[in-house]
């Protein structure tokens, strides 16, 4: 039976609409001197257990997002890409759904078996109503489905979407559980940008050295995520007050996972693509061996 689908809210906004301009924009993002600088040569070893990927347009975060892509094309491929990203609408709080995603570049299914595991755990529920105009799960999709051509038909996600107040610890207790009891090889992916800085962000702890500072405020968060230290780092947030949109889903990703190498593969803002700090995100790519 044919999986609900949920149709794009992100094309032609956040990335191209257009099939083969989507290609064509993924492809450069792989490319472009602030990208790995070319495509994935498709090996395949190793395992990944996991990346910090952000979920900005493509025009701005798209190279980033490229370096992990990249690392991941390059693995062995899971059963299972388990995404989870910030509530950024604030609709219907959290939870998993059990939807088809549908981009350009066709239909990704949801790993409906793993969904209800998960969810009979009690730690998440089902809703459709979080994931309808969220975008931070969406823009991860074509970039799975262009590494993954080759095995389309056995791609695999649970999209999962996190409000800023959930109790992130227990989830991570039944994904590692749900992963146990299945037998499924999972890649987690926590769909993050960094730091908001400026008036259009309500963000704006300093005033001079600005970019600089930003990276440095972001450097403290990287090296916390990069300790598995999820207690450290989301202290970090809190008397920082860093506006780091995906910080439950990466608490999640870091609690979910063995605790074993991690690897920062691209750093860089917005300010320094558009040479103007005054309003800035930042974009990390990390990932998880």
């Amino acid at each position: 039976m044919m999986q609900n689908i949920r149709r794009s809210v992100a094309a032609g906004l956040f990335y191209e609409e257009d099939q083969k301009a989507l290609r064509e924009q993924i492809t450069e993002c792989f490319e472009s001197k602030r990208g790995p600088g070319d495509l994935p040569v498709k090996n395949r070893k190793g395992f990944i257990q996991g990346a910090i990927i952000p979920h900005a347009g493509y025009i701005y975060s798209g190279p980033c997002a490229a370096w992990a892509y990249k690392a991941l094309a390059e693995s062995e491929i899971p059963d299972l890409y388990i995404i989870i990203g910030p509530n950024h609408t604030g609709l219907g709080g959290s939870a998993l759904t059990t939807q088809a995603f549908e981009t350009p570049l066709g239909i990704v299914r949801s790993d409906k078996s793993f969904a209800n595991e998960l969810i009979n755990k009690g730690s998440i529920t089902e809703s459709e109503l979080p994931h309808l105009e969220e975008h931070s799960i969406e823009v991860q999709i074509p970039f799975l489905q262009f590494i993954n051509e080759d095995k389309i038909n056995e791609l695999k996600i649970l999209p999962i979407v996190l409000s800023h107040d959930f109790d992130y610890k227990k989830l991570a207790l039944d994904i590692k559980e749900t992963i146990v009891e299945t037998k499924k090889r999972a890649t987690i992916i926590a769909s993050s940008d960094f730091t908001h800085y400026g008036h259009n962000y309500g963000y704006l702890p300093f005033t001079t050295d600005v970019q600089k500072r930003i990276y440095q405020l972001d450097k403290k968060a990287i090296n916390l995520i990069r300790k598995f230290d999820d207690i450290g780092f989301l202290s970090y947030v809190y008397e920082t007050g860093a506006t780091i949109c995906g910080t439950i889903p990466i608490a999640t990703l870091i609690k979910s996972i063995k605790q074993k190498e991690s690897e920062l593969l691209q750093y860089y803002t917005s300010g320094d693509l558009m040479g103007d700090y005054r309003n800035s995100v930042s974009y990390a790519s990390i990932i998880f061996k």
